[in-house]
C-alpha cells in the first residue's frame, strides 16, 4: 500500500466511523437502544481499521482487528489497556445487541457505550494526527 493510499483509506475509515457514530446518535434518540449499541461498535470498529492500516495491516475479521490492536498497539505500549479493554466490551456488546433477542440495554448503557466509543475515536485521532496521518 503505497503512502497516499493509506493516507486515504485511513480518512475512509475515520470518516465512516464519524458518520456510523452519527447514526447510533439517531437510533438511540428515538428509541432504538439495541441498533445504537451495536452501531456504536462498528464505529469503534472502523477507527480501529483506521489505525491499523497507519501499519499497513488489514484485518479480515473484527477479531483480527482485536488482535492486531493489541499486538501491534497495546503490547507494545503505543495505549493503555483499557482501549483494547473498550473496543472488546463493545464488540460482546454489539453480539448481544444483534443476536440476543432478549438481551436489553437501557439508556445509560448507551450513554456509557457512546463516551467509551469517542474516547477511543479521540485517542486514535490524536495518535494519527501525531503520527502525520490526519
Amino acid at each position: 500500500m503505497i503512502e497516499e493510499n493509506k493516507r486515504n483509506n485511513i480518512h475512509d475509515e475515520l470518516d465512516k466511523s464519524s458518520e456510523i457514530l452519527q447514526e447510533a446518535e439517531l437510533l438511540y434518540n428515538n428509541g432504538f437502544i439495541n441498533g445504537a449499541v451495536s452501531r456504536l461498535y462498528y464505529s469503534s470498529f472502523h477507527t480501529v481499521r483506521a489505525l491499523l492500516l497507519s501499519r499497513g495491516l488489514e484485518p479480515k475479521s473484527h477479531e483480527g482487528a482485536l488482535r492486531l490492536f493489541g499486538l501491534h498497539f497495546i503490547k507494545k505500549g503505543v495505549f493503555e489497556t483499557k482501549y483494547s479493554h473498550i473496543f472488546s466490551r463493545l464488540m460482546k456488546y454489539r453480539e448481544e445487541a444483534d443476536y440476543n433477542p432478549s438481551y436489553m440495554f437501557t439508556q445509560e448503557d448507551v450513554l456509557e457505550f457512546k463516551k467509551d466509543a469517542k474516547e477511543l475515536l479521540d485517542k486514535i485521532r490524536m495518535y494519527l494526527t501525531e503520527k502525520g496521518y490526519l
